[in-house]
């Protein structure tokens, strides 16, 4: 049986001279007294069994508690928990349905997967904001461009690990300005494009099924990027920037004043954006798909 203790720890700090102390991850800001900043964390909480001594502290659950309950660690195992399982349903779509698609040897494989990562990844560095849709932390890119084209190429396994290797890529010119939340929203999202798309264009590769493919690619990008906004992306940026969801939302009233709420948020801006952006590169990969076969993929 379990009893969860919580313990508060307080404190106060005063410094000789004025000046601002650099503030770390998960702290709150505390009043010194003087005109000084300090930062602390105010509580801490303890699972701890009921019939355990008390002079005994478990490593097992320190350590649960100082590794695994740390914000940037939670977010980094979903960031990996994502990635596996989109790369499992995207390798287990192939074993099954992808009976006739294109195989490769594993140079030529690893070649034309590095090719279009690193176009997905400089276009990735061309993002803007659409300030008629939504507030500038949200911005635009086309990078899902080369990720489709190398999936209809190669199958959803390569579309996916495309588009791991363009977040890399792209954070090798540019640092993340959204703690890494925006990089995890752009491979999500721009999965909920490729797989479908992909997969739909592989069970019989035609130009019918291109489209179909794009079309739901896009309905489902727009459906499940407004949900993880809403479930999860939001409140985490929340939460790493401390900055109050209601403040979040107030920004996206200050562009439509039918926004009030974190519902009509996705449904007014972030839906609409993705929509915009999906139908945008599902019509520059039909254009280009077959043109650019011949340079991009060279066919023994």
């Amino acid at each position: 049986m379990w009893e969860l203790n919580t313990v508060y720890l307080q404190g106060r700090v005063k410094f000789p001279t004025g000046g601002e102390s650099p503030r770390a991850f998960g702290q709150t800001r505390c009043d010194s007294g003087t005109d000084s900043t300090v930062w602390m964390e105010e509580d801490a909480v303890h699972c701890l069994p009921m019939d355990m001594p008390e002079d005994i502290q478990p490593s097992g659950i320190f350590f649960w508690e100082v590794f695994f309950m740390n914000p940037t660690v939670q977010f980094i195992l979903i960031c990996f928990a994502v990635v596996a399982g989109l790369l499992v349903l995207a390798a287990l779509f192939e074993r099954l349905c992808c009976k006739d698609r294109l195989r490769l040897s594993s140079p030529k494989y690893i070649t034309t997967v590095a090719i279009s990562a690193a176009l997905a990844g400089l276009l990735m560095l061309l993002e803007f904001p659409l300030l008629f849709l939504a507030p500038n932390f949200y911005k635009v890119d086309f990078s899902e461009l080369p990720v489709l084209i190398c999936s209809f190429y190669l199958g959803p396994v390569a579309g996916v690990l495309t588009e791991v290797l363009k977040i890399f890529i792209k954070l090798l010119f540019k640092a993340s300005s959204s703690a890494f939340v925006g990089e995890l929203a752009n491979f999500a999202v721009g999965c909920a494009l490729v797989l479908p798309a992909s997969m739909i264009y592989h069970c019989k590769r035609t130009k019918g099924t291109a489209i179909a493919g794009l079309g739901v690619g896009t309905l489902v990008m727009a459906v499940f990027g407004s949900l993880f906004n809403a479930v999860y992306l939001l409140p985490a940026y929340s939460e790493m920037y401390h900055w109050p969801l209601d403040q979040i939302v107030a920004a996206g009233t200050e562009i439509n004043g039918s926004i009030t709420s974190v519902s009509s948020f996705v449904l007014l801006a972030v839906a609409p954006l993705n929509l915009l952006k999906g139908l945008v590169v599902s019509i520059l990969a039909m254009l280009l798909y077959k043109r650019v076969q011949p340079i991009m993929f060279k066919r023994s």
